[in-house]
């Protein structure tokens, strides 16, 4: 398992990078795309770079006219988004997903029901 340093430092290097023919905000989006296939690498990259920058990367994308990059870019931004959405508890209902929030009283406490046969005081 690599370490949450290492991952910093590596997507630091990759997002800051000039050495290459890439511009940096093609690199911020990469890593983003590319990171949202895996849970651990999405949260590095999160907790690394941020959202804040992938969206600034989107608006670099957007000003230099690379629409492919941009919609890379707010394509995974949306899907950090519903992940934070979703680890969070919260949902909407979208298409044959319904939002469970509704559900999250499925099992109702009831004061003063006594178990059966126990002897148990009700109010308890």
């Amino acid at each position: 398992m690599v370490s949450t340093t290492a991952v910093k430092r590596a997507l630091a290097a990759l997002a800051t990078r000039t050495d290459t023919a890439r511009r940096p905000y093609v690199a911020v989006i990469d890593e983003a795309d590319a990171a949202r296939t895996d849970l651990r690498r999405a949260a590095g990259f999160v907790d690394a770079v941020g959202l804040d920058r992938l969206a600034d990367a989107v608006d670099a994308a957007d000003r230099a006219d690379d629409e492919a990059a941009a919609e890379r870019g707010r394509d995974a931004l949306a899907a950090y988004r519903e992940f934070r959405r979703a680890a969070a508890g919260g949902g909407e209902e979208r298409g044959d997903r319904v939002d469970r929030d509704d559900d999250r009283d499925h099992f109702r406490s009831g004061p003063g029901i006594p178990k059966p046969d126990t002897g148990q005081d009700p109010t308890r």
